[in-house]
């Protein structure tokens, strides 16, 4: 073969591979919507950084370490929903309202995603389950973990 034809051929080819679009534009723009009801965030229950965190803020629990378990906190932690209560006098609500061995015992669950947090119990994130008792909500903060509500449904 004649290297000249070769090399035109060759630099066609070339060419016209490269011109074409690998996908379809139409079809990477259409993703699906995500709803308030679905997690937004993968199950996050196995990952190291999640159960460390997990375990840390269990042992501070069940230890009454209120500068340990402050410290895991979001600023506007929520601890009631009515009246709304969030932020400083957590320690306080649970110390007068007996809370501590309900908080050991949701935290004692397992964590499913719901939203934005990775809540206990499961039967929380489950829509059909229609739950209102106690429950935890834990998220990422700026990277790290942060426990940012335990409240009663009722």
């Amino acid at each position: 073969m004649n290297p000249r034809l070769f090399c035109s051929l060759l630099l066609l080819a070339c060419f016209a591979f490269t011109a074409c679009p690998t996908t379809n534009p139409k079809k990477d723009a259409k993703k699906p919507a995500t709803t308030a009801e679905g997690p937004t965030m993968p199950d996050q229950s196995g990952a190291v950084d999640f159960q460390a965190f997990l375990g840390r803020l269990r042992l501070a629990v069940q230890a009454h370490d209120v500068n340990a378990v402050a410290a895991m906190m979001t600023v506007d932690f929520g601890y009631r929903l009515t009246p709304v209560g969030s932020g400083p006098g957590v320690f306080q609500y649970w110390d007068e309202n007996n809370i501590w061995p309900e908080l050991t015992a949701v935290l004692a669950e397992k964590f499913v995603p719901k939203g934005d947090y990775m809540v206990a119990p499961p039967q929380f994130a489950d829509p059909t389950a229609q739950y209102d008792g106690y429950r935890a909500g834990i998220r990422r903060v700026n990277g790290s973990w942060k426990f940012a509500y335990f409240v009663n449904g009722q």
